[in-house]
């Protein structure tokens, strides 16, 4: 089975200290730890707005990617990146926090919709849908109305555990995407989430 030739892994979040532990920076949290592994070195561009690594996973080379404007401009340095390295949509995946999946849950899926994700909608609108998306929940407040501030919040001690959990299991199958292919990476991830029996991608 052939393995997803990805070149590009984009990590979602927000700038700035007051936002670095809180539930819209998940994205970012699991490229910073796939860096620590792989020996990434960041490298910033002020002017694209960009935090860029070159790493190795499983021998293959690729591009980590943190947007370092705010979650509603992700879009502008993700195309630039892309557009850059001649890299199409569906060779990136995106990671990002997802409120419509319990903490300790971790989906792959490709394309769609942004399902009210501001990051998602912005990088929708510069370089289309095809992309691939690793959702990481975060867990929904229970309203709507309270979704802006739940996930500019930080999760609880038991909440923080399962979504490092849910991101351990995630880094754990990346090999196995690159190598073998999605729909094998997706049956390893989706059958091992905590208190989700799907296995199917959404």
């Amino acid at each position: 089975m052939a393995g997803l030739p990805l070149k590009l892994i984009v990590g979602l979040g927000n700038p700035g200290g007051d936002y670095a532990r809180t539930r819209h920076n998940a994205g970012w949290w699991l490229v910073d730890e796939l860096a620590a592994r792989t020996h990434g070195s960041w490298r910033h561009d002020a002017k694209q707005h960009t935090d860029l690594a070159r790493v190795s996973i499983g021998g293959t080379e690729l591009w980590l990617l943190k947007p370092t404007a705010f979650m509603n401009r992700s879009g502008v340095p993700v195309a630039a990146v892309a557009n850059f390295y001649r890299i199409a949509p569906a060779d990136i995946l995106v990671v990002h926090d997802d409120i419509d999946l319990p903490p300790g849950v971790a989906r792959l899926k490709q394309g769609g919709g942004h399902g009210g994700h501001n990051g998602l909608r912005d990088v929708i609108a510069h370089i289309g849908a095809e992309f691939w998306r690793l959702r990481l929940g975060v867990g929904h407040p229970g309203s709507k109305d309270l979704v802006l501030d739940a996930v500019l919040e930080r999760p609880s001690e038991a909440e923080q555990q399962a979504i490092d959990a849910a991101m351990a299991r995630a880094l754990e199958i990346m090999p196995e995407l690159l190598s073998a292919g999605a729909q094998k990476a997706m049956l390893s991830l989706h059958s091992r989430n905590a208190d989700d029996p799907g296995t199917e991608g959404e």
